[in-house]
């Protein structure tokens, strides 16, 4: 849980930028942390937001390496060329998007990565915020392998007929029913991508489905509200949000 540590407790960690086969047999990068010591450790795969591979996703995946994880950052903006963030994340916009196929791709070789470190403990989660969130639930849907899943205001999990395109054919709530692990969800009242009328369709076709999931809905909170660097984020939303994840992990990836 957070802020739990022992003040007389050893701590330390290891994080990097590596190179990693992703979808196809590509080459692409990725961010790696995860805490000196044997474990065994759960792992993580953190899948970043539509604003691209940022700074902020390398400062998540330390917090999860400092709470007891092995974390995995894939750029899956990767195949657009390389610049800042926003600089490639803009190419990425320009081109269409990232294709779901390719996320599902890169996602499912991050957690075989995870698996087979010598310090694994066997269990591997995934979460996103924001088009991670959509593409954390996809690939829980598309890919059978993970052992808990967390979205995040995923956004376009919901779409009507006119929004697919072909880097995104499908709606991800159209894979419900092939959900594969536990979900939770966390989302602010005031967001309109997704809406609360779409998180109302979203979890009564989780409902349909009997699938095991949690949601939980912030009142005074839209878009973001864990973004700290902008006007978006609700530091008491966000914190709550954050110990229910810790909660939601420690439970299905801890043994």
């Amino acid at each position: 849980m957070w802020n739990q540590f022992r003040t007389d407790a050893y701590e330390g960690m290891l994080a990097e930028t590596i190179t990693m086969k992703g979808y196809n047999g590509d080459l692409i990068n990725a961010y790696f942390t995860r805490p000196l010591g044997p474990g065994p450790f759960p792992g993580i795969v953190l899948v970043h937001h539509l604003p691209g591979w940022d700074e902020l996703y390398r400062e998540m995946a330390r917090r999860f390496a400092q709470h007891g994880y092995a974390v995995i950052c894939p750029d899956l903006y990767h195949r657009f060329g390389h610049g800042t963030p926003e600089e490639v994340a803009a190419k990425a916009r320009g081109a269409g998007g990232v294709p779901d196929v390719s996320v599902v791709g890169d996602c499912e070789a991050a957690r075989e990565s995870l698996r087979a470190l010598p310090y694994s403990n066997g269990k591997v989660g995934i979460i996103g915020t924001c088009s991670g969130g959509r593409h954390a639930f996809l690939v829980a849907c598309r890919s059978q392998g993970f052992d808990a899943a967390v979205e995040c205001w995923g956004g376009k999990v919901v779409m009507a007929q006119q929004d697919l395109t072909p880097q995104q054919p499908v709606a991800p709530i159209d894979y419900t029913k092939d959900l594969s692990c536990p979900l939770l969800g966390l989302v602010g009242n005031d967001d309109q991508s997704p809406s609360p009328a779409q998180v109302d369709q979203h979890e009564a076709e989780l409902k349909r489905h009997g699938k095991a999931y949690e949601f939980h809905r912030y009142d005074g909170a839209g878009h973001g509200f864990w973004y700290y660097d902008r006007p978006a984020y609700r530091p008491e939303q966000a914190m709550d949000g954050w110990r229910k994840v810790f909660a939601f992990f420690g439970k299905h990836l801890q043994r």
